[in-house]
C-alpha cells in the first residue's frame, strides 16, 4: 500500500516540488536532506551531513549531491538537478515519473525505454548514506555515471572555490576516499560493483540556494566535483552506492542496504508517518541518548527535550527510551538549571522554564509507569536541587519571592521559550512573574511532595508542604482578572500586569496540578480558542493586538519579529487539548479529533511525512521554519494518545 505518493505532474512542477523536502536522520546524529527532486534549495541540504563535534560542535555537509547520468547509444541523459543564477541545469526533474516514501524514499526515472529505480536509506548507526539503483527496464546496453558534488563545510556556511582544497583521491575497494580539507574525516565513496573511476576535479560555480535567498542570506555556493564513476548495468540488476566516513566492504553493501530496509516502519498511514517522524529526533552518543530539537538546523535544547519527551516516547509506550533520555539530561543540571542550547560547561543556563519542564517530564513518566517505586531515589536529587535553586535564587534573577511565586529575568535576556532577539534586544523579554513558569512551578511543587510522601521523606515534606498553598493564593490574586476572564501573561515591578492575549496561559489549564478552578480554566480556554486557535497551532499573540504579525517571512530580523508575535505553534496544541478535555470530557472529543486529523494533510507539505516547527498565524497557515520539529510531532502524538483514551 502506498500512502505518500507524488505523480509526474507534481514532480516536474518546480513551484510544487521545490517546496517539499525530505529529511532522514540516524542515531549517529547524521542526516540526509533535499527537495523531493534532489535540487538543493538550502545550505542545510546535503546527501550526507554529519556531526563533527571535534571541529566546532556543528554538523557538516560532506557530500552535497550526487548527479546521475544514464548513457545509451552514446547519448547522455542527466537526471540530476541544480539551480544556477540564470537557469536550472541539469533538468533531471523532467525524467522523474514517480516518487513514494514507503518504506524509504524511492524515485522512478524514465528516459526513453529506460526505467531506473533509485532508493535511499541512511544507515541507522553509521555516518553513511546508501543508494540502491535498479534498472527496471531497458531495451539496449545501458551505462550509469555518478558524479559527486562535495562541500566539506559547516551547515551554517557556504562552500566557496579556493586554492586550499585538496583534490587528491586515494583508491579504496570499489571506490575512492577524499578529504578536501585538513581536520575533516575521509569520505569513502564506493559501489557494490566495480566501476571505472575518472578523476577530474573541477569547481562548479554560483549554485543558487533559493530558500537562503528568500530568507535574506548569502545564497551562492561553489561545489567541488571530484570526478565520476561509470559502469554498465543490466536489466533487473541492482547496484548500491555508499558514501560514509568509514570504509565499507563492497561485497556487503547490498546486504547492508537490505538490513536497513528491514528496520523501517512502513509509511502506509498517517500514524505510521508520525511514528517514523518521532524516531528521527533521537541521537545516541557514548551510551547516552539525546533529542534533537528539529531539522535541519536545530541542536540539542533542554527545554525542547523535556517538552517533547512524553509525546516522542510515552505516547508510543516507549518507557525505556524516556528513562534513558531523562538519565542522560540529568547529568547536565547545574545550579538548578539546564542549558538552553547545547551541552557541557560552555552552554548558557538561560532557560527559566527548562528545569520545571524536566520535572513535568519525570511526572509524565511516573504516571505512565504507574509506579512511584524508586522514583525519589532516581530523580529526587535533581528535583530538590531545582526547587532549592528557585527558592533561594540562581542565575539571571530567578528566585521565589515571599509570595511563593517565581520572579525571573534581567535586562537584555529572554529566559522563557519566547526568546527571539532582534538587534541584541529580546522581542518579548517577559521579565518578572511569567504565567507558564509559575504554573509549572506550582505543578512541580505538588509533584515533588507527592513522590516525597511516597518515599516518606519527612524532612522534605516539612520544608515544602506549606508553599504550594501560598503560591496558589498569590497566583490567583495577581494573574486572574474577573473582568477580562483570563490570566495575565506576565507581571513585573516596572510595567505592572501585561494582559496581552498569548498562549502561555493555556499551560495553567493542562498541568496535572492546576491553580485554576474549573470555571477559570474554561474561561481561559474560551479566550484562547476564540483568539489564538488555528488549524496548525496556537498563535503566539492575538490578531486583535496591534503588534500582531500574521506571516512569518522576510529577512532574519523580520522573521524574528514575527516569531512570537502571531506565528502559530503546533506544540501548544497538546496543552490546549489536554486542558480542553479536562474541562469538557468526551464532549471535547470532536474538537481534539479535528485538530489531530487536520495535520494529516501536512504529511505531503513542507517536510514530507513530518510536522514543521511553525505556521503563519494568518490563513492559509503556511508551514514555516524547520521542516521537522520534535515538539510539533510530539504534541500531535500526545493528542492522539489523549483521543485513544476515549475509544
Amino acid at each position: 500500500m502506498t500512502y505518500l505518493k507524488f505523480d509526474k505532474e507534481q514532480l516536474i512542477n518546480l513551484n510544487y516540488s521545490l517546496n517539499r523536502e525530505l529529511i532522514r536522520s540516524n542515531r549517529a546524529g547524521s542526516y540526509s536532506s533535499s527537495t523531493i527532486t534532489f535540487c538543493n534549495t538550502r545550505k542545510y541540504h546535503g546527501l550526507l551531513v554529519c556531526p563533527l563535534e571535534y571541529l566546532d560542535g556543528e554538523k557538516h555537509v560532506l557530500i552535497s549531491s550526487l548527479d546521475e547520468t544514464i548513457i545509451q547509444h552514446g547519448k547522455e541523459f542527466h537526471i540530476g538537478s541544480r539551480k544556477y543564477e540564470a537557469e536550472y541545469h541539469p533538468l533531471g526533474h523532467k525524467y522523474i515519473r514517480d516518487f513514494t516514501t514507503n518504506p524509504i524514499p524511492t524515485h522512478i526515472f524514465r528516459v526513453g525505454g529506460v526505467l531506473l529505480k533509485k532508493e535511499m536509506v541512511l544507515n541507522e548507526t553509521e555516518e553513511r548514506i546508501l543508494i540502491r539503483y535498479t534498472l527496471v527496464e531497458a531495451h539496449s546496453p545501458t551505462r550509469i555515471r555518478f558524479q559527486p558534488y562535495l562541500a566539506f563545510r559547516q551547515v551554517h556556511k557556504l562552500s566557496k572555490a579556493n586554492m586550499d582544497v585538496n583534490t587528491k583521491a586515494e583508491p579504496v575497494a570499489n571506490g575512492i576516499k577524499v578529504k578536501l580539507y585538513n581536520g575533516y574525516p575521509f569520505l569513502y565513496m564506493q559501489t557494490s560493483k566495480p566501476a571505472e573511476y575518472t578523476h577530474a576535479p573541477d569547481w562548479y560555480y554560483n549554485i543558487e540556494l533559493l530558500e537562503e535567498k528568500k530568507r535574506g542570506y548569502e545564497s551562492l555556493e561553489d561545489l567541488m566535483a571530484i570526478g565520476f564513476f561509470e559502469f554498465s548495468i543490466k536489466k533487473g540488476e541492482s547496484i548500491v552506492f555508499s558514501a560514509g566516513t568509514t570504509e565499507a566492504e563492497p561485497n556487503n553493501l547490498k546486504l547492508k542496504f537490505n538490513n536497513e530496509l528491514k528496520k523501517r516502519i512502513p509509511r502506509i498511514s498517517y500514524e505510521n508517518n508520525l511514528e517514523n517522524a518521532a524516531q528521527q529526533f533521537f541521537v545516541k552518543k557514548d551510551k547516552k541518548l539525546y533529542i534533537t530539537a528539529g531539522y535541519p538546523w536545530f541542536g540539542i535544547w533542554a527545554r525542547d527535550t523535556f517538552i517533547s519527551l512524553p509525546g516522542l516516547t510515552l505516547a508510543r509506550n516507549d518507557l525505556k527510551t524516556a528513562k534513558l533520555v531523562l538519565d542522560t539530561m540529568s547529568t547536565e543540571l547545574r545550579d538548578g538549571l539546564f542549558p538552553n542550547m547545547g551541552l557541557g560547561l560552555n552552554a548558557e543556563l538561560n532557560s527559566v522554564d527548562a528545569p520545571l519542564w524536566f520535572i513535568w517530564a519525570v511526572q509524565k513518566y511516573v504516571y505512565k509507569l504507574g509506579s512511584f517505586t524508586g522514583i525519589w531515589k532516581t530523580f529526587g536529587k535533581q528535583i530538590i536541587e531545582i526547587l532549592n535553586a528557585y527558592k533561594n535564587g540562581t542565575h539571571y534573577g530567578i528566585k521565589m519571592r515571599d509570595n511563593g511565586l517565581i520572579y525571573a529575568g534581567v535586562k537584555g535576556k529572554a529566559l522563557t521559550w519566547m526568546d527571539a532577539v532582534v538587534d541584541g534586544k529580546p522581542v518579548t523579554p517577559r521579565i518578572g512573574y511569567d504565567v507558564e513558569v509559575n504554573a509549572l512551578w506550582y505543578n512541580a511543587l505538588n509533584f515533588a511532595l507527592e513522590i516525597a510522601k511516597k518515599a516518606r521523606d519527612k524532612e522534605f515534606l516539612e520544608s515544602w508542604q506549606d508553599i504550594p498553598e501560598i503560591t496558589k493564593k498569590s497566583f490567583i490574586e495577581l494573574f486572574w482578572n474577573d473582568k477580562k476572564e483570563y490570566l495575565a501573561d506576565y507581571i513585573n515591578d516596572e510595567e505592572g500586569k501585561n494582559f496581552e492575549v498569548r498562549p502561555n496561559q493555556v499551560i495553567a489549564t493542562s498541568l496535572p496540578f492546576s491553580m485554576l478552578d474549573e470555571l477559570q480554566s474554561q474561561k481561559v480556554l474560551n479566550v484562547v480558542e476564540k483568539e489564538l486557535l488555528t488549524p496548525r497551532g496556537l498563535r503566539s499573540l492575538s490578531p486583535k493586538n496591534e503588534k500582531y504579525v500574521g506571516r512569518y517571512e522576510g529577512d532574519q530580523s523580520q522573521r524574528d519579529m514575527a516569531y512570537h508575535q502571531g506565528t502559530a505553534w503546533p506544540w501548544l496544541l497538546g496543552h490546549f487539548v489536554e486542558g480542553y478535555i479536562k474541562i469538557h470530557g468526551k464532549s471535547g472529543f470532536r474538537l481534539a479529533e479535528k485538530i489531530y486529523h487536520g495535520f494529516e494533510e501536512e504529511m505531503t507539505n513542507a517536510g514530507i511525512g513530518t510536522i514543521s516547527e511553525i505556521y503563519d498565524g494568518d490563513p492559509p497557515f503556511k508551514a514555516r521554519g524547520a521542516i521537522s520539529q520534535a515538539w510539533s510531532v510530539s504534541e500531535i502524538f500526545r493528542i492522539k494518545c489523549i483521543l485513544d483514551k476515549f475509544k
